[in-house]
């Protein structure tokens, strides 16, 4: 396995050796993926003592990816940090961690969700692709139906693809599993169909056990989910990673519903392509 050198290879590299990693180790890669920043500004004391590991656990981490040691492995979360815009970053964190004097009552706490939406959708940004949205939406308009899973927190994101994809005439279905029926549905789903799955920790085992079972059976699988490490990815044609913070003691939908939004207007755009494009073909042979 080559050594990564960029971030996106090094979350490609930890889910691709994470079953032959040792328990400490696959907690060290799950810290490292859900606060790399810690990672791109910490020491391997402090990354150690974050993880709750020795320093040499982290070197030896290190090592099982290829590189050299621990700086050898932090310069690729360094470039990570320095290929994006922090300045309105660490306003934000500033703000968080000063609230503004004299605010009124009530007003820190809505300011502390709210920087955290921001801040939350710029790592959103970060994350997300435009080509993985445009091969995403690619699948769900071939799809002959899109079936829609998701449960607890991560429901109403599903409640709202199901509900958006509809209204733009895509045959879309929100699976619920009332009485008990989810199996027998999901089991039902045939190849020309897709399967769009969201979760996040602490992931939902009937939504891992869908998408698993959906692409046994050679169903397209398009999941939501937060970091490299979900059980989702191994499932999915392809796996939006929000990042969502794991750290917040009320975790945030602004990331995924964002996320949801683009996927529903991205298929928008491609539908509605075809038909400007017929349309003007009419109207030339109209003239003619």
């Amino acid at each position: 396995m080559p050594r990564p050198s960029t971030f996106e290879a090094f979350t490609e590299a930890v889910a691709a050796a994470y079953d032959r990693l040792s328990p400490q180790q696959q907690q060290i890669a799950q810290f490292v993926l859900e606060h790399p920043d810690r990672l791109a500004l910490g020491t391997v004391a402090t990354v150690a003592e974050a993880v709750a590991v020795q320093p040499s656990a982290l070197i030896r981490f290190a090592n099982a990816l290829e590189f050299g040691g621990f700086t050898e492995m932090q310069q690729v979360f360094r470039s990570r940090l320095l290929e994006r815009s922090s300045s309105y970053r660490e306003r934000i964190a500033a703000l968080r961690q000063h609230p503004q004097p004299g605010a009124a009552p009530g007003t820190g706490v809505l300011h502390q969700f709210v920087t955290q939406g921001v801040s939350e959708l710029s790592h959103l940004e970060d994350n997300v692709r435009a080509e993985d949205l445009a091969a995403a939406a690619a699948l769900i308009c071939r799809a002959a139906r899109v079936h829609v899973l998701a449960q607890r927190r991560a429901f109403p994101v599903a409640a709202y693809l199901a509900y958006a994809l509809a209204q733009l005439d895509v045959k879309a279905r929100l699976l619920e599993g009332v009485g008990g029926m989810l199996g027998d549905v999901l089991r039902q789903i045939g190849s020309d169909e897709l399967l769009l799955v969201t979760s996040f920790k602490n992931y939902s085992p009937e939504v891992i056990a869908a998408a698993e079972g959906a692409h046994a059976r050679g169903v397209p699988v398009v999941a939501i989910t937060d970091f490299a490490l979900s059980p989702l990815k191994p499932h999915a044609r392809i796996c939006f990673e929000i990042g969502a913070g794991a750290d917040a003691t009320f975790r945030s939908l602004v990331g995924p519903m964002c996320l949801a939004q683009a996927l529903v207007v991205g298929v928008g755009h491609r539908l509605v392509a075809p038909a400007r494009k017929a349309t003007r073909l009419n109207g030339k042979g109209r003239k003619a």
